[in-house]
């Protein structure tokens, strides 16, 4: 019993110093500058594995409701006069109408970036009077612009040759179709900063005619 406990002691004592050896060994192979970069190499690949699709910010917590980020303009003219101004701002850019109400329009306009790429862009606009004799408006206007990819897909047909086994030869014609990769409301800014101050002119020249 004790010569086997003494033979137990001594590989225990053998197999610590050669682990004691091995980290000896690594810590000799690492250079000086190379310590401080696997340090953050290591924090890197914690903080990526800590993060988790539930930790995302929404997209509506980007939603700060500012008067600054406005939608609309209000005008010196009533609802109708407005919304007319409106309907010949779009008309003049070459939108095509789809809806044409006293106090609300909707139009949209086809754009082609690139061979493979649609863009399509659908106008809103809603008129609502203001005060109480209706002679004031506010025009409230948002634009959803869509994008479309070209997908092709050719139909082909397996033939069998001995050599190479089975081969697929394309045949025509193919089928390409748009495919929509991606939507969003274009946001308050410029865009509709030009479209109101194009409505502006439109109703100054209406009120010109009328005089």
């Amino acid at each position: 019993m004790t010569a086997a406990l003494t033979d137990g002691l001594r590989k225990r004592k053998i197999l610590r110093g050669r682990a004691c050896i091995g980290a000896l060994r690594c810590r000799r192979r690492l250079s000086p500058g190379a310590r401080p970069l696997l340090a953050a190499l290591l924090v890197g690949v914690l903080t990526a594995c800590g993060s988790t699709p539930g930790s995302r910010v929404a997209v509506y917590q980007n939603e700060s409701f500012e008067a600054s980020e406005t939608f609309s303009r209000l005008f010196d003219a009533g609802v109708d006069a407005t919304c007319e101004a409106a309907r010949r701002a779009l008309l003049s850019q070459g939108y095509l109408l789809t809806t044409v109400r006293p106090d609300a329009i909707a139009a949209s306009k086809h754009f082609q970036p690139d061979g493979e790429v649609h863009v399509q862009i659908a106008f809103n606009v809603v008129c609502a009077p203001e005060g109480s004799q209706g002679r004031l408006a506010t025009a409230y206007v948002s634009a959803i612009q869509d994008r479309y990819a070209l997908k092709k897909s050719s139909n082909s047909a397996s033939v069998g040759v001995s050599a190479l086994g089975s081969v697929s030869i394309p045949l025509t014609p193919s089928e390409d179709s748009l495919v929509k990769v991606a939507s969003e409301t274009i946001p308050a800014g410029p865009f509709y900063d030009r479209f109101f101050a194009l409505m502006q002119r439109l109703l100054a020249q209406q009120v010109d005619e009328q005089q």
